[in-house]
């Protein structure tokens, strides 16, 4: 397990530089001047020149990636050329939103998903089956942006029943002290339920939007393996004990086809942090992705390159808490010469 865990940091270290290494000079090729962009288009050539002393962007690029990587040792990613705030602090302020509709739809598509390739493989073949997989295809199969603005369309403009931007009603948020960031956990610290049940309700929309391409994924995913693993022997034997199908379902077949949902659960949480910037820009979510947006829109190399960073970073981290939990649904799955 030791040596298993110092591969896996090593290699999380390597691919952490590698994404540093693209990430800076990606940045560095995006169109415009970032001196122009910071004093404004009335600036004089001394100005821009000085910006871009003070700021380093007057030195050579590999110099300016080893001053970057210098300073991420150190953690200090830098301040925003655009707010003046380090990037880190920015970083803490919006990620809690972020995190907040992320772990929404990845409970919603979790939840969802798996009752409906459970149902799926049960009923293999029949009307259940068709419909549940039919609904998974239909999920892959629309972009973010168009279920966004459909569900808008229908649930806040026709039904006028789900609210449409932010996180809490702009009344209710007055009475709201931030304390963790997370607007479900604040407002029970709180006692104020009233704020609890509106944020929500604000939640229910972008976690659906977020979460609905995941859902039909790891829905089609866990029918495929529970279909594999209710074709094997002990199975046939627990049945043959006269057990509940049901209960040999879910206590004996669902926790050895777990092994590659899990896969797909951990893959699917970095890619909603990637989904989240049009989800949060759709809904007017203050959170990381429209923080990136904006940084990408006012060039603010600094801020792109430590949220982009960070999201790799967290990517990275859940698919080693994946791995650790492979141990639990399979203690047979080696690695190395180890068994976890």
């Amino acid at each position: 397990m030791l040596s298993f865990l110092v591969q896996r940091f090593l290699s999380i270290g390597l691919s952490l530089l590698g994404v540093t290494l693209i990430v800076f000079f990606m940045v560095h090729l995006i169109p415009g001047d970032v001196a122009l962009t910071i004093a404004g288009e009335r600036a004089t050539q001394e100005i821009l020149n000085q910006i871009r002393e003070d700021i380093g962007l007057d030195k050579p690029l590999y110099h300016q990636y080893g001053i970057f990587l210098w300073d991420l040792v150190h953690l200090d990613l830098g301040r925003s050329f655009k707010t003046k705030q380090p990037v880190l602090e920015e970083i803490k302020r919006y990620f809690p939103a972020t995190a907040e509709l992320t772990l929404a739809a990845m409970v919603f598509s979790i939840f969802f998903g798996i009752a409906a390739g459970i149902i799926a493989a049960v009923y293999r073949g029949k009307f259940l089956d068709y419909f549940s997989m039919s609904t998974s295809l239909a999920g892959i199969s629309m972009p973010i942006f168009w279920l966004g603005l459909m569900l808008i369309l229908l649930f806040a403009h026709y039904l006028q029943i789900l609210p449409v931007s932010g996180r809490l009603d702009v009344v209710l948020s007055l009475d709201v002290e931030p304390r963790t960031g997370f607007m479900l956990i604040d407002t029970l610290l709180q006692g104020n339920f009233t704020a609890f049940k509106d944020a929500i309700i604000h939640l229910i929309l972008p976690a659906i939007t977020l979460g609905t391409i995941p859902l039909a994924i790891i829905a089609r995913m866990t029918r495929s393996s529970l279909l594999e693993v209710l074709n094997q022997p002990y199975i046939t034997t627990a049945y043959a004990k006269g057990l509940s199908r049901w209960r040999v379902i879910i206590k004996h077949a669902l926790k050895n086809s777990m092994v590659p949902v899990l896969t797909i659960i951990g893959l699917e949480f970095g890619y909603l942090m990637g989904g989240a910037i049009l989800t949060e820009h759709i809904f007017s979510w203050p959170g990381l992705g429209s923080w990136l947006r904006a940084s990408v829109e006012a060039r603010d190399v600094r801020a792109v390159q430590g949220g982009v960073l960070f999201v790799s970073a967290l990517f990275m981290f859940v698919n080693l808490i994946v791995d650790l939990l492979y141990a639990y649904f399979d203690p047979r799955i080696r690695v190395g010469d180890e068994t976890l």
